[in-house]
């Protein structure tokens, strides 16, 4: 079975079509990085820190203070140690509120941009494959989830050692933090969580970057196609070449015998002699110029005159305006103008020979 996979995959040497391309979307199969969001809710978090939580600590240091420095106002009588706890998660919950809804619009954003709100009812049929031990085991130890693993380590080393290379000059101070005052001690873990948070945020957009043009590639790796793939893709598109072929074929053919059968109904056939035959039909009383009823070129143009000679219809040579009139008139049509005045004296002609009047 891995052979014949591997075979298939070697055979899928085509870029994937349009219409592969669309029908995996409609399946839900998408682009889809993780790290994407991850790079927007430390985007967000950076932006948080950065932006909302200077307004924040004033009020974290109003609220808090007391606490830290008088505790014993908050432990003493029934059930103060755990009212002044419920006290600092409220107040906490409350401060913390608007970070969480903005980090939570952020990861919501990030999946829409790459979803783009593509819903797949597919995708959450349930299927027997889905929960078969075995397919699980195959997922655990595919290709895909050691390359996952390895990139997740990857991943862990190189931020931890960005967040710890973007504070180590200050781990001193750190590390007398319960020395400072907590006017000093919040100033400090601020500047220290601005430095953490720009520098993890750098490193996730990069890691963003290469992941989503990984991902890119995977995805379109695996919709690659064989040549034979193709081929049918084209034929359910565009029907099979030779069907094509035939089912013109029988339209023109259908087109010919409808044409021919208007023959008798024209009033001269003008010819090459041998090669054109133009069948003319003029009406005075409800026709502005002569129609074309039906044309031909060698064997179409012998059988015109055939027709004609069987219903006694003149046949006049005029090789230039037979050849004129195949080029630029249409069936069923009026003739072009410019042929006017020539067609005219062979209708004006054609009358006189049948008796007919040419004007109304």
């Amino acid at each position: 079975m891995a052979g014949d996979d591997a075979q298939d995959d070697s055979q899928k040497t085509e870029e994937p079509s349009q219409k592969r391309l669309d029908d995996a979307r409609e399946k839900g199969q998408i682009i889809f990085s993780r790290e994407v969001n991850n790079m927007m809710i430390l985007g967000s978090l950076c932006a948080i820190i950065m932006g909302v939580f200077p307004y924040i600590m004033p009020q974290f240091m109003i609220k808090f203070t007391p606490f830290i420095a008088r505790p014993e106002d908050f432990t003493q009588g029934n059930g103060g140690t755990w009212l002044a706890i419920r006290h600092i998660l409220y107040e906490m919950g409350l401060l913390l509120l608007i970070p969480l809804a903005l980090t939570t619009i952020a990861a919501l954003a990030a999946g829409f941009m790459q979803t783009r709100f593509n819903v797949s009812s597919e995708r959450i049929t349930p299927k027997f494959e889905k929960i078969s031990p075995l397919k699980g085991l195959k997922r655990m130890f595919s290709l895909r989830s050691v390359i996952e693993l390895i990139k997740g380590i990857v991943k862990i080393t190189v931020v931890g050692w960005v967040a710890y290379a973007s504070v180590e000059a200050h781990l001193p101070r750190i590390a007398a933090l319960a020395s400072y005052d907590m006017n000093a001690m919040m100033d400090l873990l601020y500047r220290m969580s601005i430095r953490i948070s720009v520098a993890i945020a750098l490193v996730t957009i990069v890691i963003a970057l290469l992941d989503y043009f990984y991902q890119r590639f995977e995805y379109l790796k695996n919709l690659r196609m064989t040549k034979q793939e193709v081929k049918d893709e084209y034929r359910q598109q565009e029907g099979d070449p030779h069907v094509k072929s035939k089912l013109r074929q029988i339209r023109m053919e259908r087109v010919r015998k409808n044409m021919l059968a208007n023959v008798p109904k024209a009033d001269v056939i003008i010819t090459n002699p041998t090669h054109y035959a133009i069948a003319l039909r003029y009406d005075p009383s409800t026709m502005s110029a002569p129609v074309v009823v039906a044309k031909g070129v060698d064997k179409v143009a012998a059988r015109i005159r055939k027709i004609a000679d069987e219903h006694k219809i003149l046949l006049y040579r005029n090789p230039p305006l037979a050849r004129a009139l195949y080029d630029h008139a249409e069936i069923d049509k009026e003739i072009p103008m410019e042929h006017y005045q020539a067609v005219a004296k062979i209708i004006g002609y054609v009358f006189r020979l049948k008796g007919k009047k040419l004007k109304k």
